[in-house]
């Protein structure tokens, strides 16, 4: 589980983040959602200690986030666009991810066929598609059976095939007990996965509750329409 009081974000003058509290349940997959500008970015960052915020707590299964970040050992995360050397090969690329965090990978063969990337794995990634990449970015993501999975825009740039797989990834991670934070623009995707939603409105949090409950609030009849009535 994650515990989140009182964060509080700003860059110059500007406040992202407003005194947020919210708690993002275990062994579920929540959904983060927002216009762009929201907060969205900045609450994932600082989940993930890229960020410092000036004010509040967060905590991930009953610990507090530091200036000792060895908990991020327990998250795989996936950006919308994987920023690898692209003059290594995919190969290359999970050698490298290994040693920097001086583990086993232990699902990494698995995933590579899963993902029917066995062709591809001695291609230099500049060599290689879109969709292929984004691949890659899911098997250094889920390589290491973490126990959090954050996945930015996790399905952008697939074709509908390597969509639906990895949303099938996704699905049996949480069966496997896992915690999930998802963003993604594409509601019916969400209405997919998600059990969860948070959405963000200038830095705060508008809603917070189960998919369907939302969906029957609005008097909608899926969340693409639900999420366009909230956010009007």
């Amino acid at each position: 589980m994650i515990e989140i009081s009182g964060l509080a974000k700003r860059f110059g003058t500007h406040e992202v983040l407003k005194s947020l509290d919210a708690s993002i349940l275990a062994n579920k997959i929540t959904a983060i959602v927002g216009h762009n500008g929201s907060g969205k970015t900045t609450l994932i960052k600082c989940l993930l200690g890229l960020d410092q915020y000036e004010a509040g707590t967060i905590r991930i299964n009953d610990y507090q986030l530091t200036a000792d970040w060895n908990y991020r050992a327990q998250i795989g995360y996936m950006s919308q666009i994987a920023r690898f050397p692209e003059n290594l090969s995919a190969r290359e690329v999970i050698t490298m991810i290994s040693d920097l965090r001086q583990g086993s990978p232990t699902q990494a063969t698995e995933l590579i066929q899963y993902f029917h990337l066995d062709d591809e794995m001695d291609k230099p990634l500049k060599t290689l598609s879109g969709g292929t990449r984004q691949k890659v970015n899911a098997v250094v993501s889920f390589m290491f059976n973490p126990d959090l999975l954050i996945l930015d825009e996790p399905t952008a740039g697939l074709d509908p095939i390597s969509s639906s797989s990895l949303k099938d990834r996704i699905l049996s991670e949480k069966e496997q007990g896992k915690t999930i934070v998802i963003t993604s623009h594409i509601m019916s995707e969400i209405q997919e996965l998600a059990d969860t939603i948070l959405y963000l409105l200038d830095g705060k949090i508008f809603f917070d509750g189960p998919v369907d409950v939302l969906i029957k609030q609005t008097g909608e009849k899926n969340l693409e329409r639900a999420m366009a009535k909230l956010m009007s």
